[in-house]
């Protein structure tokens, strides 16, 4: 009786949102391939079994913390701003997500691209490319090089789960030694550029890719000069 009683006891306090919350933190602070149902009982102070109660297998968990990830990006939007600026509102949040998220660009890259959050994002965003002037075809092409332009950034920058700020730096470290000791005669533009190659600053880093970004498309726009 007793036993029957601790697994309904279990899931009456552990919402499925509580799980989630605590499997993107794990995920998070250590890796997606740390993140087992067994260990997140673990963490949360639970049996597996309760767990399943919410999530059949890791896949569905990874699912539902891909799913998360979508719902964080901030697709209310001012209308009445620009649609150039409403992009770049949308590529910011989810610039600000990827970074706040070390396991979400790999959630993003491996997980379902057609849960309700990430349709939600989609739509806004295709919305925002149709009020400039893009047709269907290249709303999406636009849409999706966004989203590889906001991977592409974070992921360049350097941010890996379960890597400690001391060995960041020391990773750094080590390829600014190796492209500052390559042959000057030969690569003298990679030796002088050693510092910045094997570093990041983020306001640079982050406001140069999405000028970019944004100029590109504003150039693309229909009745652009």
């Amino acid at each position: 009786m007793e036993a029957t009683k601790a697994p309904e006891a279990e899931r009456t306090r552990l919402s499925k949102d509580v799980v989630v919350q605590r499997g993107l933190a794990l995920a998070d602070a250590e890796g997606l391939d740390a993140l087992t149902i067994r260990r997140l009982a673990t963490e949360l102070g639970v049996t597996p079994m309760a767990l399943y109660w919410h999530f059949r297998n890791k896949e569905e968990l990874l699912a539902a913390l891909g799913d998360q990830v979508w719902r964080e990006l901030d697709t209310d939007i001012d209308l009445a701003a620009p649609w150039y600026v409403q992009m770049r509102g949308l590529l910011a949040s989810l610039l600000h997500i990827l970074r706040s998220h070390p396991a979400a660009s790999q959630l993003i890259l491996e997980g379902e691209k057609q849960s309700y959050a990430a349709l939600v994002a989609i739509e806004t965003a295709l919305g925002v490319l149709h009020r400039g002037g893009f047709d269907a075809e290249h709303a999406t092409e636009i849409a999706r090089s966004a989203l590889w332009t906001g991977l592409m950034l974070v992921m360049s920058e350097g941010f890996k789960p379960g890597l400690t700020e001391a060995e960041r730096v020391e990773e750094q470290r080590l390829a600014r030694v190796r492209l500052a000791l390559l042959p000057p005669g030969r690569f003298p533009h990679i030796v002088e550029a050693a510092e910045p190659m094997s570093s990041c600053e983020p306001d640079i880093h982050y406001k140069l890719g999405v000028d970019l970004f944004i100029a590109g498309v504003r150039a693309m726009a229909p009745g652009a000069d």
